[in-house]
């Protein structure tokens, strides 16, 4: 693969990584903004880190793919170098793929709260704030989405 698909795989990684919606609590989207949310409290029973997987959206798989075809059409002609940029796109694709979810990937945590009512709820969000079991939390709520605050 020449450098110039390296890079390209790399660029495309970067840009994903910038594009990745924030999964904290106090990531909020732009439609959550100015909703209103129902407010409930606890105290945290435990707390268990867990990783939170990449995205796919495909584009680390294209520019791994045009890479990948780019590099193994440059290695040869003719009907071997046809040969190898399809093998180059397939191997490009799957590693722009697999790097793409490596670097959207994300450490989390699994926060199980005992309600006041006396019902227990566990959240998962990304670890940017640390719990501690014997806490007391609040979970606010709102449009299918939880986040467990201080």
């Amino acid at each position: 693969m020449n450098i110039s698909a390296v890079a390209l795989i790399y660029l495309s990684v970067a840009v994903l990584s910038g594009c990745a919606s924030g999964l904290s609590g106090s990531d909020y989207s732009r439609g959550q903004a100015r909703q209103e949310q129902s407010v409930r409290t606890g105290v945290v029973e435990s707390v268990r880190e867990v990783k939170i997987e990449g995205t796919r959206s495909g584009i680390g798989a294209i520019a791994g793919g045009v890479a990948g075809g780019i590099g193994g059409s440059t290695a040869a002609n003719d009907r071997l170098g046809a040969i190898l940029a399809v093998l180059g796109a397939l191997g490009g694709g799957l590693l722009g793929q697999a790097l793409e979810q490596g670097v959207t990937s994300q450490k989390g945590l699994e926060i199980t709260i005992k309600l006041d009512n006396g019902s227990m709820v566990s959240i998962t969000q990304a670890a940017d704030e640390e719990f501690k079991p014997g806490e007391r939390v609040r979970i606010l709520g709102g449009g299918g989405v939880s986040r467990v605050s201080h």
